[in-house]
């Protein structure tokens, strides 16, 4: 065989492998053309328990995001989103919060440590000594010292784990699922997670970024350790960076805010600072709820069982699940931990302490005509202690 001959087998062979792949793909297109959402939907209840909806974790041009802070808005907008919380990589510039066409942006930053990524929000005073690629011990102390929430980011993550124990057990947040995390761990299975994903996007862009969603157990098996010395709040990131588009990423997933008396379940104050208050503190409560909109709006869960505000119970407490109207033989509870659920399918018995998570999950779209389980309505933990005669 002549050189070239050997060329030209070999040019084919890679056109043929090309066509393949573009095929593969394009059945994935043409079958999320078909896919609907939400999956679950009905009339919200009269009493609204979960208030404004909006994004955590989100990057702009300002680090390495594609969109600027007004672009951002504007997809937040178009998602029905009433805040962004922005966290560029390393901006330690003071920023104040502002509403842009009604969505308001709430400042905070990603710090890049030598031990991980940590997300700031609520700052108080600006933020001293901190650099990029500093002590992650330092970091979260800088943060702490400044008023902050920390947050763990992305903190089992192949690429940017977590990894430094002290700092971790004192952090006040801990990003339990994250939509970054998710496109990264496609990417490690090109074939049957990636491609079918990135095909399907063509189609129909919110399933595309839902089929990324498939949640692995190591994060919240290291969350529920955590949860042993007190309550944290987990949160869900969109780390989003423009890529799948800000307003898919948005529609895909959401923060909503819990509802105190005397707040408002639809609007936040029109006063940028108070309505930026109101944000960190639902989210920094331990209060706020993730869901996976496009499954369906999540109002209506809630937990009941548990004091008002609390995320704390003792050792043989039962709760009692409530799901959004509309929910059906589609929607199962998931419990890990210090939890089980019961046979009713409803009710779950804290039975050991440690850290129980209650979840809503849903059998949604999967990626060729068929359908799999996902996370839908994620809150944060519950811490489960000891009756006090029992210590």
């Amino acid at each position: 065989m002549t050189l070239w001959g050997g060329v030209g087998k070999g040019l084919r062979a890679l056109v043929g492998l090309v066509l393949i792949l573009i095929g593969w793909a394009g059945l994935y297109t043409l079958a999320a053309v078909f896919v609907e959402y939400p999956v679950i939907s009905g009339t919200p209840p009269p009493v609204r328990t979960l208030g404004p909806r909006g994004a955590f974790h989100v990057h702009t041009t300002r680090s390495d995001g594609r969109g600027s802070v007004e672009e951002v808005a504007a997809a937040a907008k178009a998602a029905g989103l009433r805040f962004v919380v922005l966290t560029d990589h390393n901006d330690f510039e003071p920023r104040e919060p502002v509403f842009i066409d009604g969505v308001l942006m709430v400042p905070g930053v990603e710090i890049s440590t030598a031990h991980g990524h940590l997300v700031a929000f609520g700052l108080r005073r600006p933020l001293e000594g901190v650099s990029k690629w500093m002590d992650g011990d330092d970091a979260e102390r800088a943060v702490r010292a400044a008023g902050g929430v920390s947050v763990l980011a992305h903190p089992v993550q192949k690429r940017n784990p977590w990894s430094h124990l002290e700092a971790s057990w004192r952090a006040d947040g801990y990003e339990l699922y994250s939509a970054d995390t998710f496109f990264r761990d496609a990417q490690s299975r090109p074939f049957s997670r990636l491609l079918p994903a990135l095909g399907a996007l063509l189609g129909n862009a919110v399933h595309g970024v839902m089929m990324l969603v498939e949640p692995g157990p190591e994060p919240l098996a290291r969350l529920l350790e955590l949860e042993l010395t007190r309550p944290r709040v987990a949160l869900c990131a969109h780390d989003a960076h423009g890529l799948p588009r800000y307003e898919d990423v948005f529609r895909a997933m959401a923060l909503y805010l819990p509802v105190a008396e005397g707040e408002s379940a639809e609007a936040l104050p029109t006063d940028a600072r108070e309505a930026a208050e109101r944000v960190v503190r639902g989210l920094a409560g331990g209060g706020a709820v993730c869901a996976f909109r496009a499954l369906g709006e999540p109002e209506g869960f809630r937990l009941e069982g548990l004091p008002p505000g609390e995320r704390e119970a003792p050792v043989g407490q039962v709760l009692t699940v409530r799901l959004p109207p509309g929910s059906d033989e589609r929607v199962r509870i998931e419990v890990r931990g210090a939890g089980r659920l019961l046979p009713d399918g409803r009710s779950v018995e804290l039975f050991e302490p440690g850290g129980a998570q209650v979840e809503a999950w849903v059998r949604a779209p999967g990626g060729f005509f068929g359908t799999r389980w996902r996370p839908w309505i994620v809150p944060s933990p519950i811490r489960v202690v000891l009756r006090s005669g029992d210590r």
